[in-house]
């Protein structure tokens, strides 16, 4: 039924959304009927007036629920707390949340229960109202708590089943109630039923062998709730729209792009150009273009594929697998930047000064065919003389203007001074059974360089462009660090003699010209951590408040649509700003960009946490065939109960127990982020390099422990040793037997 073939006596699609927001009692379709004096043959009409809305993204429902605004909620409804933030703000997610569309709303709680503090996992049956662009929960009573998720591998002892969870903060083994059906040795899902003390686990899903090749990301996959399975209506409407015409374009196939991308990447959303400007305003300048899968041309606002894509918020990348964002038909066929294929493209042209700086920008919908994809090792070999590892046109014609151009936006890089961390990323190197053949940082060429510089050129362009249009931007934002990270910082720096003062000015020179002070030291990697530390957590959002790191003033994510959904919202805005054709930004879209922002900034650190934790699974797997041998390590984080470290080259984090120091007492000193020998002054400190012995590998939970090589604290050796002198010693009640707390403030 289309909206103008909808019969007389029925409510129009607005009036029945008005109702449902309003009706203070469950709005399903007998209360609709009744509220609007529908009978007899109307109410088929009716019937399916509500599944055209649902279908269109308008409504939600499950089978015999009531009906809610897409995105909206029930005006009372059961709340999960999931978050307590350092400022004491309580979070909310809807317990059942049935449309699986769409990610489920976070709601600040307004007020406290009556009974006590609320804590994470705690339920609660609230009123909820929509405020501004966000959600506010007003708690009306506490409930018993639900049955806590778990997921372990099943083990058999005494003629009795246990289960031994996965997190590495889980000490003990739970009971099993219910194997389900499950056998010992088989990875499951289950629930924690009853109270402590007698806490039991009941089966409810076996995943299968936790030490299968290739389940490691599965883990993650459970373990975070990362949709990864795409409904049969979105892998159907993949399939349509891939098949659409590109329509009226500007024409770039005559130009050598190319694709410059990882040799084992997925999809290809990018691919450069560059060549002389021959304007003589421009002497010594450049022209480029960078060529972006034109994501928004097949994925259209309110569309099965675009809410589908919005609930994953981002692809999902593991070394075995990738968590697509959208189905692969689009993400790794008719979007991806393939040789000799014509592809549609939103095409990003620069016009760049000998300085480096952006002189100006368009932005065009394109058909692309990309000259060659070639990998980052082959684009640095033939710059540096490979004959054969590219073809020598295409080094002339492709590489070489690239090169040239990018010497330029180098220079305006240098002149802007952005943070420069040098923390290697780990590979983790698979054979065809998904067994780990090695675990190495991934060099970083000037390839890499390149093609990062590029990028972030039409992100900045993308971000000005908006803005000159007054459009809807989706803003990358990162944050200037907070006073009290910067105090932290100042007085960890002081034990290594480096001053840091708080009264300047900051920007991302003044780390650095920290880090050129501390030059080649052996504490270097570890005020690089710290500083690192000291950092905010990058986010998305419509309010501009700048890119610290990156030293600009207005950035966005515009340079990778198949796989981020910020870069999409990015893409539909200037498609709408400048008249571009179909797909444009929709207008509710444009009102709720501060909740879309804070709903795709979440997903994004979901996935981080599943990529860090199926990493560490991974280097726990290599070393499990290492346990017992010494290795050099670095310590990476210290507290009051031990230090943990990881393995120089290698990664994964592991404990070294206090109780393991020896007989002397340790105090804990924040400030310096250390463990400080009462008698012998011994110290171990962020940053740290010293040999370890690998004492236990964990796969299936990812978590390391060491000793020391001799299982003592104290052997006098002096290469454990910190400079600096003890400091004065604090003794407080409720640390672990051995340690001594030192420092002001809450510990981080």
């Amino acid at each position: 039924m289309t909206r103008k073939e909808q019969p007389a006596g029925l409510p129009t699609r607005q009036q029945i959304l008005d109702f449902i927001a309003d009706s203070d009692q469950p709005a399903g379709k007998r209360e609709i009927a009744r509220a609007f004096g529908i009978r007899g043959q109307e109410k088929i009409a009716l019937k399916k007036l509500l599944r055209d809305m649902g279908d269109e993204g308008l409504i939600d429902s499950a089978p015999g629920r009531a009906f809610h605004k897409m995105g909206g909620l029930p005006k009372v409804t059961v709340l999960r707390i999931i978050d307590v933030d350092d400022g004491g703000n309580v979070w909310a997610e809807p317990e059942r949340w049935e449309a699986e569309d769409s990610p489920p709303p976070r709601l600040r709680v307004r007020e406290r229960s009556k009974k006590g503090a609320l804590g994470v996992g705690d339920r609660i049956l609230s009123r909820t109202e929509e405020a501004g662009k966000g959600w506010i929960a007003h708690p009306m009573k506490k409930l018993q708590r639900g049955a806590e998720p778990l997921m372990g591998v099943l083990h058999e002892e005494g003629g009795k089943f246990w289960l031994k969870g996965l997190e590495k903060k889980e000490k003990r083994d739970f009971p099993v109630s219910d194997t389900g059906g499950a056998e010992a040795g088989d990875l499951v899902m289950a629930e924690k039923t009853g109270r402590p003390p007698r806490i039991t686990a009941k089966v409810v899903q076996r995943l299968g062998d936790p030490f299968e090749a290739k389940s490691f990301s599965l883990i993650a996959i459970h373990k975070h709730e990362i949709p990864h399975v795409f409904p049969e209506a979105v892998l159907e409407e993949a399939e349509r729209v891939s098949k659409q015409k590109l329509g009226e374009r500007e024409d770039l196939r005559h130009l050598p792009i190319v694709a410059i991308d990882p040799a084992d990447a997925r999809d290809h959303d990018d691919a450069v150009w560059a060549a002389p400007d021959d304007d003589p305003k421009n002497s010594g300048g450049w022209k480029a273009i960078v060529a972006i899968a034109d994501v928004s041309f097949y994925v259209r606002p309110g569309s099965a594929l675009d809410r589908e894509a919005r609930r994953r918020g981002n692809s999902v990348y593991f070394p075995d697998r990738v968590v697509p964002m959208l189905p692969e038909t689009l993400s790794t066929d008719i979007c991806s930047l393939k040789q000799e294929e014509d592809r549609a493209a939103m095409a990003c042209h620069l016009t760049i000064g000998k300085d480096g700086a952006i002189r100006d920008w368009r932005f065009s919908r394109a058909v692309v065919r990309i000259a060659a994809n070639i990998a980052y090792e082959d684009a640095q070999a033939a710059i540096d003389g490979d004959q054969d590892a590219v073809p020598r046109d295409l080094v002339e014609t492709a590489l070489n203007p690239l090169w040239g151009c990018w010497k330029a936006l180098y220079k305006a890089r240098e002149s802007r001074e952005p943070l420069d961390l040098d923390i290697p990323e780990r590979r983790i190197v698979l054979d065809e059974k998904g067994r780990i053949t090695s675990v190495a940082p991934r060099e970083r060429l000037d390839a890499h360089k390149l093609i990062e510089d590029y990028m972030i050129a039409a992100n900045v362009a993308a971000a000005r462009a908006l803005e000159a249009k007054k459009a809807p931007v989706m803003y990358r934002i990162h944050e200037t660090p907070s006073r009290e990270k910067l105090v932290a910082l100042k007085e960890y720096l002081k034990t290594f003699d480096v001053e840091f003062a708080l009264g300047q000015v900051i920007r991302p020179a003044t780390f650095n010209r920290v880090l050129d002070r501390v030059g080649d030291a052996d504490f270097r990697p570890q005020v690089m951590e710290q500083v690192l530390r000291s950092q905010t957590q990058a986010y998305y959002g419509p309010a501009n408040h700048g890119h610290f790191g990156l030293g600009l003033g207005s950035y966005a994510h515009f340079t990778s649509p198949i796989r981020r959904y910020a870069d999409l919202i990015v893409h539909r805005s200037l498609v709408g700003a400048y008249d571009l054709g179909p797909g444009a930004l929709s207008a509710e879209d444009a009102g709720n960009m501060e909740r879309v922002g804070e709903t795709i900034s979440g997903l994004e650190r979901r996935a981080m946490e599943a990529e860090r934790d199926t990493i560490d699974r991974y280097v726990a797997a290599y070393l499990s065939e290492h346990v017992g041998q010494v290795m050099e390590t670095r310590i990476t984080g210290v507290q009051s109960f031990g230090f943990f470290a990881t393995v120089d080259g290698i990664g994964g984090d592991g404990l070294v127990p206090a109780r393991d120091l020896g007989s002397e007492y340790f105090r804990y000193d924040e400030a310096g982020r250390r463990l400080v020998g009462e008698d012998s002054g011994e110290a171990f400190s962020l940053g740290q390099r010293l040999p370890l012995r690998l004492v236990e590998a964990n796969p299936v939970s990812g978590a390391l422990r060491f000793e020391l090589p001799d299982g003592k604290g104290s052997a006098g050796n002096s290469a454990l040793r910190h400079k600096g002198k003890p400091k004065r010693q604090i003794k407080r009640r409720g640390r672990p037997a051995n340690i001594r707390h030192q420092g002001k403030g809450k510990k981080r």
